[in-house]
């Protein structure tokens, strides 16, 4: 995710990574705020926390916080479907976008004094790029199984990583990845108990992985730009006002209809905090402690986090062909984030 809205995000040779929205979560990511060019997550632009903040998330392993943020991402993906029904998808995903803009705004203060039309039209782009990704997330899970929105979505941030290099072994490894698409798509178990998989929700996935793919892409001139949250807090409000059109007159309608509106805007604060509120707290932190190859390496596993999750809350499970491409995606990562050379120190 979903998406939503969004690591170690760009640096000469990137590595898949999460986003907002997606998700994924997660980043994804990426965060909206990461600085690129860097091989470490010690140049990560700093955030301002209290002193006793800072010593508490230091007790912490930056490969927990790294964990909880996939989760944080899969489980608010996951509690969104219960707006689906009342408020609509695209209601549910512009609620969601507005709450996190509006706590996220209040937290970070950005200012936009003195960037230049360039910076302000990338962190829009940027902001546009995570919102389709969040709307196309949403759309997508409540059609197919959210483990295999979640694998096909992560082939965006993987085409990116792959791309940009020019080694032999990474053409295999984008092969691998292809072919735990198609088993993906052939091993059928769709929804509800359908042998077949809806192909708009696999449509609204592939949808979502260049929406990633591309959130990826402008989140290194973001996050020089930006500093601490600023970043965060500016392309997520974009995110918003760009879904406000499609998902407001679904979430007004829903919310002015149902007998227990504010029952509803909690449970939409609920998930916002979630995803990408907490996610992209959780993924800063980590990322100024975490190398970047071993923050690639645990983000490979959030297609499995995925899976578990829908499995858990939602009662969801696929097919052993299912998650032997699931797998092969997983492996496809791993691979060519292990193998992949280190970007030399400035």
């Amino acid at each position: 995710m979903a998406g939503e809205d969004e690591g170690a995000i760009m640096s000469e040779t990137p590595t898949a990574l999460p986003p907002p929205g997606a998700a994924g979560t997660a980043d994804p990511a990426g965060t909206a705020d990461a600085p690129g060019a860097t091989g470490t997550a010690e140049r990560v632009a700093p955030v301002r926390l209290s002193a006793r903040g800072s010593r508490v998330s230091e007790r912490i392993p930056a490969p927990l916080l790294a964990v909880c943020a996939m989760f944080t991402v899969q489980l608010g993906v996951a509690y969104s479907t219960s707006l689906f029904g009342p408020l609509g998808v695209s209601g549910a995903t512009s609620l969601r976008l507005l709450i996190a803009a509006a706590v996220l705004l209040a937290l970070a203060r950005p200012s936009l004094v003195g960037k230049t039309p360039r910076q302000l039209a990338t962190v829009a782009l940027l902001g546009i790029a995570s919102g389709g990704m969040t709307l196309l997330f949403a759309a997508s899970i409540q059609r197919i199984p959210m483990g295999i929105t979640s694998t096909v979505e992560f082939l965006g941030p993987l085409g990116v990583a792959l791309a940009s290099s020019r080694r032999l072994s990474h053409a295999g490894w984008a092969a691998l990845a292809g072919l735990g698409v198609v088993l993906l798509c052939l091993a059928g178990g769709g929804l509800h108990g359908s042998s077949h998989l809806n192909g708009l929700g696999l449509l609204f996935a592939v949808a979502a992985a260049l929406c990633w793919a591309a959130y990826i892409i402008g989140t290194q001139a973001v996050g020089q730009a930006f500093a601490g949250f600023q970043g965060l807090a500016v392309s997520i409000s974009v995110a918003a006002l760009a879904v406000l059109p499609v998902g407001g007159p679904s979430a007004w309608h829903g919310l002015a209809h149902s007998d227990r509106p504010w029952q509803l805007l909690a449970q939409g604060a609920g998930v916002a905090l979630l995803f990408p509120v907490a996610t992209y707290m959780l993924e800063m932190t980590a990322l100024r402690r975490l190398q970047r190859r071993v923050y690639g390496v645990l983000t490979s596993l959030e297609p499995g986090v995925a899976v578990l999750v829908g499995f858990l809350v939602l009662g969801q499970s696929l097919a052993p062909g299912q998650l032997l491409g699931l797998a092969c995606v997983v492996a496809a990562s791993l691979a060519a984030t292990v193998t992949d050379r280190p970007t030399p120190e400035a």
